[in-house]
């Protein structure tokens, strides 16, 4: 028997806010940053679990906070106590009943669950000897199910509804896993097309990408119309009229705005509008999916939790559905909106590009397609070359295909040299900055 000894925190900063990468309508000077946690144990066999929260630099520090604030409710755990009941612990921690009044379960309090909870995954993942998706996509529909928490969802879909989709699914996973080593997750890049680029580098980008074999690419928009039609038009110049081309107002709009805004765009063959509006306006959503389609919506990196993508869900107000890593409490609460959107035969396509989120997505990307089907052609993963020099199992794309991690854990390990260089404010590449 094993024991969790101590969370050790980092405030882990890029400085990618002087190429401007990142950057788009609301996150003009991004630096693209993790609140970092180490979750070590005394079992004397040198494995530890990694997760973050990824953030945008300033109050990087608040999120820190946020994780050590978690870390007596950890520490002293049984690990095989804690692999046994994962779905158990996740609960504790998003239920807790004095640091819950901080959210509930939202901002913060979430991430930093989730930080912690994909530390625990990793290890893990780590102890059995697997990548998360392959340890997620062994066990049985009964234990997939006890890893989510169904509170507030039952009226969308309950236990029992989620267990027997998994059941009847479960049938072609052997033949799905095959396909996906052999041909792994279709990608999208969103490199060529942050807000602060001038038009020559979005034209040598967008050039880029095509050569690279992307087929999807999407642009930022949001902040001066006369911009974004200039912007669309070289990209879709340059991509011709097969390749599929998105943009991504990162919620600059209200409901009426964005209407306006899509319509203007729609000469240039738009498959989706990502975070038209505010993530926390459902209704609106929907409105907006009804008026500009045949333009998709796509939203989900800043839906709170698994009860908005439910009314997400419910109201058809997305075509895509795109879960974040690290703004939902980790793997646990992840599962369950992958159930309910495997329910409505909404297609996941992940939100990633910060840093690590890369990294963290595939596995999930991977046992969405596996435990739960569907057409690999109809879900694609975001990919950003940016920042996966930094980990010790990065991500490896491919002809714009994520090949299917196989080193054990979650990938989300970031190397120890990264963690001092970058480590604010005291690293070397923020010491007198």
């Amino acid at each position: 028997m094993s024991r969790i000894t101590a969370l050790e925190t980092f405030d882990v900063r890029f400085p990618t806010s002087r190429e401007l990468d990142g950057s788009d309508a609301v996150n003009v000077d991004p630096d693209y940053s993790a609140a970092y946690v180490v979750v070590r144990t005394d079992a004397g066999d040198g494995l530890e679990g990694h997760g973050f929260a990824f953030t945008c630099g300033r109050g990087n520090e608040v999120q820190a906070a946020t994780i050590d604030a978690y870390a007596p409710f950890v520490a002293g755990l049984e690990v095989e106590a804690v692999f046994e009941d994962m779905g158990g612990l996740h609960q504790a921690l998003t239920g807790e009943s004095q640091l819950r009044w901080l959210g509930p379960e939202k901002g913060v309090v979430h991430m930093a669950v989730a930080a912690i909870v994909n530390a625990l995954w990793d290890l893990r993942a780590k102890r059995e000897g697997k990548p998360l998706w392959k340890l997620l996509a062994d066990m049985d529909p009964e234990e997939i199910v006890a890893l989510a928490d169904f509170t507030y969802l039952t009226d969308a879909i309950t236990p029992a509804e989620a267990l027997g989709m998994l059941e009847e699914r479960r049938a072609g996973r052997a033949e799905r896993e095959r396909t996906l080593r052999e041909r792994g997750l279709p990608a999208y890049t969103t490199s060529p097309g942050w807000l602060g680029y001038d038009d020559e580098k979005l034209r040598r980008l967008t050039a880029e990408a095509l050569a690279d074999g992307f087929t999807q690419i999407k642009l930022k928009v949001g902040a001066d119309a006369e911009d974004d039609v200039r912007r669309c038009g070289i990209a879709r110049e340059v991509m011709g009229p097969g390749p599929r081309l998105c943009i991504d107002a990162n919620q600059a709009w209200d409901v009426p705005t964005a209407i306006e805004r899509v319509r203007a765009l729609a000469d240039f063959d738009l498959t989706w509008i990502e975070e038209p509006t505010s993530p926390d306006d459902v209704v609106g959503h929907s409105v907006i999916a009804r008026a500009v389609a045949p333009v998709g919506v796509a939203t989900g990196e800043h839906a709170q939790n698994r009860v908005v993508f439910k009314q997400l869900l419910q109201l058809d107000a997305i075509r895509y559905c795109q879960i974040d890593a690290c703004r939902l409490a980790g793997v646990n609460e992840v599962i369950a909106v992958l159930l309910l959107a495997a329910k409505h035969g909404v297609p996941v396509c992940p939100h990633a590009g910060g840093v690590g989120l890369c990294e963290l997505v595939q596995h999930l990307a991977a046992f969405d397609y596996v435990a739960l089907g569907g057409d690999l052609d109809d879900r694609v993963v975001e990919y950003v070359d940016h920042l996966h020099e930094h980990f010790v199992d990065p991500c490896v794309v491919e002809r714009a295909r994520y090949r299917a991690p196989s080193a054990p854990g979650y990938s989300s390990e970031m190397r120890r040299e990264s963690i001092e260089r970058y480590s604010f404010p005291h690293g070397a590449e923020w010491a007198g900055a």
